[in-house]
């Protein structure tokens, strides 16, 4: 009997999920506060973390590997496993600047040679663990059961989003403000990081199931791996032969290039003096103001966003959601100016830009939907998914050292400026959409 009628969705879809955001949000969002408290500059700092990313931009090479080698199952157990390990591992590893040196903001990212190792050693185990744990929930799970529980998954992998950027950096900023000692507060937060996500590992070991769907398709009566690779390589000739790629590919690297700027030193900001131009924020009051709000905003807009969507469709939506995208970077602005001192003009302020974000991501991704449709659906959504990653990466690792040569303010006017890479490639966009894609 096939084990999946034993064991409910319940039992393990919640904690899958919640088990893959934490080590994605880990790698590219707490290593930035994390390096930043340490007194790293921002320009290493962004060019170092945003090369963060490059796992979740070339995982489709290795994808095939999932399918051939060993059960999606077997994939997710072990790659949870690997980051268990990696997590205690950077326990140990984080080093302990000269405070001096960190006041100053001149501690070598080469300080941290170890620690990056260990972050790239665990972001290529979640971008693996992505592909392995979607594939397992489509086989797990039958059709109706599968839309049943997606908005279940999309929940818990949000929260998994307020626990790594809210939660772990509240204890960060208590620990730092009661020993007054960052890299201890940062030891002790990974630490927390390793234990939680090694109790929900050990628990995957025995709530997952075993469906007799989920089989390596090197097994008698699958497909061979040499089929396998043929159809891998038709996946990409397909792909970029498709009509309209050029514009897509443009649309995809460019629509984000805004927020892509802004959301590498927006956490840096935050925490930088107010004599370096920033606001002078605590640890705990970045997890309030961050993530915790800034979150549970960016989740709403995105609700909204897809509700919105539903109901006119993408090609009447997408000029509302660019205008989302864009024009609340200008509280950033705001921000950099006026310098407020109260949490909660600072954390109204990131609210709105992140409800805009996530109200005008929903366009990104129905696009990335809407040019996947075809023969290799899936396979073909997961490149655009290598874009939106690339789309990411490319403008972080340049961010810092932009805002080391102007500054934050002139920083984020020139966020502003990008904008207008925005509005044209919606512009090109919008003319290629099918009126009636996306509604309800």
């Amino acid at each position: 009997m096939n084990s999946i009628k034993r064991i409910s969705p319940w039992a393990w879809v919640p904690t899958l999920y919640f088990a893959q955001g934490i080590p994605y949000f880990i790698v590219n969002n707490i290593s930035v506060l994390m390096f930043a408290k340490m007194g790293v500059p921002n320009g290493d700092m962004a060019l170092f973390t945003s090369l963060l990313y490059l796992p979740w931009t070339i995982k489709p090479f290795w994808s095939p590997f999932v399918d051939i080698i060993k059960t999606k199952r077997w994939w997710v157990i072990s790659m949870q496993i690997l980051m268990s390990v990696a997590f205690i591992l950077l326990t140990l590893s984080i080093p302990h600047p000269d405070e001096a040196v960190m006041a100053a903001g001149e501690t070598p990212i080469s300080l941290f040679t170890v620690t990056l190792i260990l972050f790239i050693i665990t972001a290529f185990a979640s971008a693996t663990h992505d592909i392995a744990a979607d594939g397992f929930y489509m086989l797990a799970l039958r059709q109706g059961e599968q839309a049943e529980f997606v908005g279940i998954r999309s929940t818990f992998y949000r929260l998994a989003s307020i626990f790594g950027q809210g939660v772990l950096v509240a204890i960060a900023g208590a620990i730092e403000l009661k020993y007054d000692n960052i890299p201890l507060s940062w030891t002790i937060t990974m630490l927390v990081t390793a234990v939680l996500f090694s109790a929900v590992s050990f628990y995957h070991l025995f709530a997952i199931p075993k469906p007799a769907s989920d089989k390596s398709v090197l097994e008698p009566g699958a497909a061979s791996a040499k089929a396998i690779f043929i159809e891998f390589g038709r996946t990409f000739a397909t792909y970029f032969t498709k009509p309209g790629v050029v514009l897509a590919i443009t649309f995809m690297l460019l629509y984000r290039l805004p927020e892509a700027f802004l959301i590498k030193m927006c956490m840096p900001f935050l925490v930088a003096s107010r004599e370096a131009g920033g606001l002078g924020l605590s640890t705990a009051e970045v997890g309030i103001a961050y993530g915790t709000i800034g979150v549970l905003s960016l989740t709403i807009g995105g609700i909204l966003g897809g509700l919105f969507a539903s109901r006119i469709g993408l090609k009447r939506s997408i000029w509302w959601m660019a205008a989302c995208m864009t024009l609340p970077c200008l509280t950033f602005v705001y921000l950099a100016i006026c310098q407020p001192d109260s949490l909660f003009a600072i954390s109204t302020a990131i609210a709105i830009e992140q409800f805009g974000y996530g109200f005008g991501f929903t366009a990104y991704m129905l696009y990335m939907m809407y040019f996947s449709e075809g023969e290799f659906k899936t396979s073909h959504y997961a490149i655009c998914t290598a874009f939106m990653a690339l789309s990411m990466m490319i403008p972080g690792m340049f961010a810092g050292y932009i805002q080391e040569a102007i500054g934050y303010t002139n920083f984020f006017w020139m966020v502003m400026v990008c904008c207008v890479a925005t509005i044209i490639v919606t512009i090109f966009a919008d003319r290629k959409i099918d009126a009636e894609y996306g509604k309800k």
